[in-house]
């Protein structure tokens, strides 16, 4: 079953159980996601796409958070952050920082990369790899640091 057939199901699943800010939560992902296939033009959405879609939701929602926290209205980050608690229970689990590590480590060996000119190309193979179980942004620190020791 894709990951689309189980944010239908968990709407139904809402909606019978009259789970408002779970449904609501679930239609944002959904609206998302369509929105996402309007701009690409592609029908249906590959699942990698999606899970990306779903980590931009969630990327987006810990932003707010942050601010609502800085800006004194604790109401509003405690609501983005149950958005984000059913966001992530959409995706896979992510990878611990070890794992990350051991995983770009292995991506490196693999492709030969050996400087920092190759990091594209490390980068492209862990997002194929590692769609939605990895934070790229924090493997991105990590590639630069592996590929700028000296061998």
């Amino acid at each position: 079953m894709g990951l689309r057939d189980q944010l239908r199901g968990a709407m139904k699943e809402a909606m019978k159980a009259k789970a408002v800010k779970r449904l609501g939560t679930v239609r944002l992902m959904l609206a998302a996601i369509q929105s996402r296939e309007i701009e690409t033009r592609v029908e249906p959405l590959p699942e990698d796409e999606i899970l990306g879609v779903l980590g931009r939701m969630i990327k987006q929602r810990e932003d707010s958070a942050t601010i609502y926290d800085s800006g004194g209205r604790p109401e509003l980050a405690s609501a983005e952050r149950d958005e984000i608690v059913v966001i992530r229970e959409f995706m896979p689990q992510q990878l611990s920082p070890e794992e990350t590590r051991a995983a770009v480590a292995q991506i490196i060996q693999a492709t030969g990369a050996a400087s920092m000119k190759d990091m594209g190309k490390v980068m492209a193979a862990l997002k194929e790899r590692y769609a939605g179980s990895m934070d790229f942004g924090k493997a991105n620190g990590v590639v630069k640091e592996l590929l700028s020791v000296p061998k």
